[in-house]
């Protein structure tokens, strides 16, 4: 019997050769002035220019995506009764004072933990994707707390502390809903300045929501790639989201969307049809080589992890190939990687 292309590929496929010394561990100083490597998908030919350069690259009538999530001061630290350290880090909220949430420390059911403020995190039951059930004591609804204890939880590749800065950039400009992990990073390029210069060049806009959860940095172990499992994340589209982009597609324009996650939550919303339907929902979409794109035209996104399921989804769209090419290129040309790193078109 015929295998198909998802049966053929292994997770050494998506493997490549990175420095240590070019993954980003600072934002650049201006947003917009990252470099940006324009992927031509069908030939596989790049051009190599600077974010801003993104408006010569949209068409007016091109559409693009925006994922406004916004990343939640989610890390908790924490004290045991014996006194030792532990974290507390927040995944999603089950009601109020309620948490899934992952813990470091050596833990169990019943255990407490001490924060700031007179709050108790109290351990409640362990879920079955690695996360425990934690409730919160102390008089006060712990969200509200959060902007004054809670700190950003910046990826594990950035080997430094944080700093004053990341507040404001490892957040988009236009982050507008409480509920990530982890920042929709290829939107971090984007200032208030460009996308107005984008409007008047007569490229449009729309916002959905995808909530990053900690499935964006889980590994992926299966060495045949299809036996990956995604962790859910919540996402929402409005309808005149939805309008918005089934008209674009309707009229022959591009739907261009902007970072991984906003591919995510458009094509989980098209199921099995060519159009996107509004409404609320969880992803587990897995995206490898062999998918069928249904909505999403082009795509503006950061390099990826070697072997990720975020490296495995842009090979999809643009071809394997193609992207471990523009990869070893990005790797010459000392292009930044990650989530503080440069950014990619691909059209």
């Amino acid at each position: 019997m015929k295998t198909s292309v998802a049966e053929q590929l292994r997770l050494s496929d998506f493997d490549y050769t990175l420095p240590d010394s070019l993954i980003a561990q600072e934002p650049c100083p201006i947003r917009d002035h990252s470099r940006l490597m324009v992927l031509d998908r069908k030939t596989g030919v790049v051009n190599h220019m600077i974010f801003t350069d993104i408006e010569r690259r949209l068409l007016p009538g091109d559409l693009l995506v925006l994922n406004n999530t916004k990343v939640c001061p989610c890390r908790l630290i924490a004290k045991k009764r014996s006194g030792g350290k532990a974290e507390i880090f927040l995944v999603s909220e089950r009601e109020p004072n309620l948490w899934n949430a992952l813990v470091r420390s050596t833990t169990g059911v019943g255990k407490r933990l001490f924060l700031e403020a007179g709050i108790e995190a109290e351990i409640i039951a362990e879920n079955d994707d690695t996360t425990w059930m934690v409730r919160f004591h102390g008089g006060c609804d712990i969200r509200e707390k959060l902007p004054q204890i809670g700190k950003v939880p910046l990826p594990p590749y950035i080997k430094r502390d944080l700093s004053d800065t990341d507040r404001e950039r490892y957040q988009t400009v236009y982050a507008l809903h409480d509920g990530a992990v982890a920042a929709p990073t290829a939107g971090l390029h984007f200032t208030h300045e460009l996308l107005q210069r984008l409007v008047i060049k007569g490229v449009e806009r729309v916002t959905v929501t995808l909530h990053v959860g900690p499935g964006t940095f889980q590994p992926v172990r299966a060495d045949a790639i299809y036996g990956h499992r995604m962790l859910a994340e919540k996402f929402s589209i409005s309808e005149k989201a939805a309008t918005c982009i089934n008209n674009a597609r309707v009229e022959g324009r591009r739907v261009i969307a902007v970072g991984t996650t906003s591919v995510r939550a458009i094509e989980t919303a098209a199921k099995d049809s060519e159009e996107v339907a509004p409404g609320e929902g969880t992803s587990e979409l897995f995206i490898y080589p062999g998918y069928r794109f249904k909505i999403t035209d082009g795509m503006i996104t950061n390099f990826h992890l070697p072997k990720s399921t975020l490296l495995m989804l842009v090979s999809a769209f643009a071809g394997r190939q193609h992207i471990l090419s523009a990869y070893r290129q990005a790797v010459a040309e000392k292009y930044r990687f990650y989530s503080y790193g440069d950014a990619m078109l691909i059209l």
